[in-house]
């Protein structure tokens, strides 16, 4: 039997999940909404699906198996806080929020419910990115001792989303804390030092915003990890993982025929359907929880710190 899911949220991102649901024999896209009922109704009819005027519809329907969430950021708190108590899984894309308090009084509040959640770090399931993390598992490279992430985006999104967005180290950085920890496993971050700079673009400036950054971070066991940042670059897509042990290297390589996240990772995207999946019928735990959005977002708000105090942070 196919999984019931209501999607909300039909922008870029929202478009490119409700598109996989629909090809993907596992799920019934069953309901999507969104603020913009033109836009929803135009995506409904596309995807052969249901336009709900408001999403109490969804969660009190006993049909709907997973709430999934690629709306804005502002609302993934209300909305993961009603899907758990309706008893729904939930998919929600990245950040959780910008606000760490939001984020810790949220998972107080649904802790009673036990929800089951899974967070859209999609680079966790990158084949290339996840290939070094199974090495790791294997001793292939020995005691792991330096992680090197360089993530360099072809051109920065629009002004009216980076005025939104929290900033490069919540916006776009989070998803390299999170890759780290991936590899670090049970070896937690324990300090960071950032840097920041405005080089090219003065549109960051006027709206306190960085194009490039840098962080160096070191676990409890030690290993340093280094974090290279940029919201452009004219080659294209530049995204690289290294991982060094003491027995040898092993390097996640870049990918330049793609100029655009959704492309680049694209595999990715449908490989967290899988997880979702075998959250739902074999209740088995995500690549990506709701702590793993938690905890990096801590690191986030570190990296702010360590930038406004020229100083390494304790985390």
């Amino acid at each position: 039997m196919k999984i019931n899911v209501a999607l909300f949220g039909l922008g870029r991102i929202g478009i490119m999940h409700a598109q996989n649901l629909k090809i993907n024999k596992k799920f019934n896209l069953k309901y999507v909404f969104d603020i913009d009922k033109k836009l929803s109704l135009k995506a409904a009819k596309k995807l052969k699906s249901t336009y709900i005027k408001n999403p109490s519809i969804a969660f009190k329907d006993k049909n709907i198996n997973v709430i999934f969430i690629s709306s804005t950021t502002s609302t993934h708190i209300p909305l993961i806080t009603l899907a758990a108590k309706h008893k729904k899984i939930i998919f929600c894309e990245k950040p959780l929020d910008l606000n760490i308090n939001r984020v810790i009084k949220c998972k107080k509040k649904i802790n009673k419910f036990n929800p089951k959640i899974q967070l859209g770090f999609n680079r966790r399931y990158d084949p290339g990115h996840y290939f070094l993390k199974k090495s790791l598992l294997k001793g292939k490279i020995g005691k792991l001792e330096k992680i090197i992430i360089t993530s360099r985006d072809p051109a920065p999104p629009s002004l009216n989303y980076l005025k939104n967005s929290g900033g490069i180290f919540r916006d776009m950085t989070i998803h390299d804390f999170d890759l780290a920890r991936l590899y670090l496993d049970k070896d937690p971050i324990k300090e960071i030092f950032s840097s920041a700079t405005n080089l090219s673009d003065l549109r960051f400036k006027k709206i306190k915003d960085f194009e490039i950054a840098t962080c160096v971070l070191k676990s409890k066991k030690g290993v340093i990890i280094v974090i290279n940042n940029s919201r452009h670059c004219k080659f294209g897509y530049d995204q690289r993982v290294e991982i060094f042990g003491d027995k040898g290297m092993l390097i996640s390589d870049n990918k330049r025929k793609y100029n655009f996240f959704i492309d680049r990772y694209k595999i990715a995207y449908k490989l967290q359907l899988n997880d979702l999946y075998n959250l739902v019928k074999k209740n088995k735990k995500p690549r990506s929880t709701f702590d793993d959005g938690e905890k990096s977002l801590l690191i986030a708000n570190a990296a702010y710190k360590s930038l406004k105090t020229k100083k390494i942070v304790k985390i």
